[in-house]
């Protein structure tokens, strides 16, 4: 991994970087597993922009997600719930939307998981003398892993780390996070997730655009080969138990 050592040093206000450290930690909390009813009760305690500290502005996904909240019954039921852990398992664990919540099938040519693009960020992570938990479970490349490192960087808060977490938005979270988002928003079955995919590309990019007003760094333009495009997925299907993932 290459890091801008010649960039001009930003000027780091360290407590405004924890908060937007526990920013991330958030978006991967609610990405790591389905929502229970403690965690719905928790999120509907105040509208979802409260819970940042980068102002998100017009966010359409923080306005999504506060529309699915409160939609849900008060208090949730069994019903609802299982609907949302059904969605759930249809992004994230049996890719019934065809929406890979990892970046390799975003970016590899044949759409393949565990490809260059993990190892890619694995180099990143092995930099800051971090690794995933269980790469096996869930992939370097993974969405809660990103987020958890990014995370790290803004956290660690230093003219280095915050050049590195320019650069690795540029180059890999930004290249397939706002097309996963988008598919997920149009196929899943619940404005919840809808409203949450939406909400974190949005945060990304806003935090895209903070991190160049303090660095001076202009967004890098990594471009796509046309074959390297995900390809255009079948109309997606329902979770059914014992049907296994694929892209």
């Amino acid at each position: 991994m290459t890091t801008a050592t010649s960039e001009r040093p930003p000027v780091i206000d360290r407590a405004v970087w924890q908060e937007l450290a526990e920013d991330l930690e958030t978006l991967a909390r609610l990405h790591d597993r389905e929502p229970d009813r403690t965690l719905v009760d928790e999120l509907r305690q105040s509208p979802i922009a409260e819970w940042f500290a980068l102002p998100l502005g017009d966010s359409g996904g923080a306005a999504v997600f506060d529309h699915a909240l409160g939609e849900l019954p008060r208090p949730v039921d069994r019903e609802s719930l299982d609907t949302l852990a059904t969605d759930y398992a249809d992004i994230y664990l049996v890719h019934g939307l065809h929406a890979s919540p990892a970046e390799s099938p975003w970016l590899d040519p044949d759409h393949l998981v565990c490809q260059e693009p993990m190892f890619q960020v694995r180099e990143w992570y092995a930099h800051y003398g971090l690794e995933a938990t269980d790469w096996r479970q869930r992939s370097d490349d993974h969405l809660v892993v990103q987020l958890r490192f990014m995370a790290h960087l803004a956290r660690t808060a230093t003219d280095y780390s915050l050049v590195d977490l320019a650069r690795f938005l540029d180059r890999h979270a930004l290249r397939w996070i706002p097309d996963f988002a988008e598919r997920v928003a149009a196929r899943c079955r619940t404005p919840f997730f809808a409203g949450l995919a939406v909400l974190t590309s949005d945060y990304l990019e806003q935090l895209r655009d903070l991190v160049e007003a303090i660095t001076g760094l202009e967004r890098e333009v990594v471009e796509i080969k046309p074959d390297s495009q995900p390809a255009a997925a079948p109309a997606p299907q329902p979770y059914m138990p014992g049907v296994g993932p694929g892209w």
